[in-house]
Order: C-alpha cells, then structure tokens, then sequence
C-alpha cells in the first residue's frame, strides 16, 4: 500500500506539521504544493493507491490549488483518498470539507477519512485579538490523527 501525501501550507504551517508527521508515521511520500508543478504532481498520484489531500480551510474550505490539482487529473478507479485539514474551527469539518469531497467522487475516488485538527488563525478579525489554537495543532493532536488514521488502513 502506497501512500502520497500532497498538502498546502501557508500562514502559520499548520498543515505541513501534520503532513510530515503523517509522513513520517505512515512512511509516505509527501509533495507540497506550493513547490512543486501540477503536472508532476499528476503523474506521481498514479503511482500510489491511497492519496491524502490537505490544506488549511480559507473562506470555508480548503485551498484553490488542490481543486486546481483536482480539475486536472483524470478521473481514475481504484484510488482511495484521505481529506485533511487545519483549521480555527475544526469540528465545522464536515462543511469544510463539502466541496473537496465532492470533486474527489467525481474523480472516482473512494473517500476513506477525513480528519480536521485545530490549527493557529489569525485571519480577518481575529488577528486583532491574538489568533485563535496557538501552539496548536500540539503533539497529541498529531498523535491522535495518526491513531485514527492508522485504523482506517488496516
């Protein structure tokens, strides 16, 4: 079993703390987005059975370059797919989380977690009162996902 982790990372890298940690405790692959071209990116998802796709959630879901990823791959069988996410309100996941799903089954993958960790936000308005989660996500949370995880694949 094969395992590609492609995730985006950008104000407080809080998903790519979970994406290496996910690397490191399933011995995946890993490609970050943001260095790396979608059409290397595209070649590579053939290669490995199961793909987790991340972001942090901007304006209510996840970041505008997985979709693009996502529009320009062809629809393919056999994949299995984990959503995650970093988030100020992570228990909002299942609304976070809505529009990747759905292009993933379209896509033909079959979805076989999705998973939400409490991340630093400052955006909007909430820079001006210090942010929300600091020093999140902590080491438990990223013990706790990889637990759940793990039970997923076995």
């Amino acid at each position: 079993m094969k395992i590609l982790i492609i995730y985006f990372s950008f104000h407080h890298q809080n998903t790519k703390k979970l994406a290496f940690y996910l690397k490191e405790k399933l011995k995946a692959s890993i490609i970050d987005l943001q260095t790396n071209s979608l059409s290397k990116i595209k070649k590579e998802i053939k290669k490995y059975s199961i793909i987790g796709f991340g972001s942090g959630i901007y304006f209510g879901k996840h970041h505008q370059l997985l979709f693009k990823l996502i529009d320009q791959i062809p629809k393919l069988n056999n994949k299995k797919a984990i959503i995650f996410s970093t988030a100020g309100l992570p228990s909002f996941k299942f609304f976070w989380h809505l529009s990747l799903r759905k292009k993933l089954k379209n896509k033909g993958f079959k979805i076989i977690g999705e998973f939400s960790l409490p991340g630093y936000d400052t955006f909007g308005f909430l820079k001006y009162f210090g942010g929300i989660n600091k020093e999140k996500p902590t080491k438990n949370d990223l013990i706790e996902i990889t637990d759940k995880v793990k039970q997923i694949l076995k």
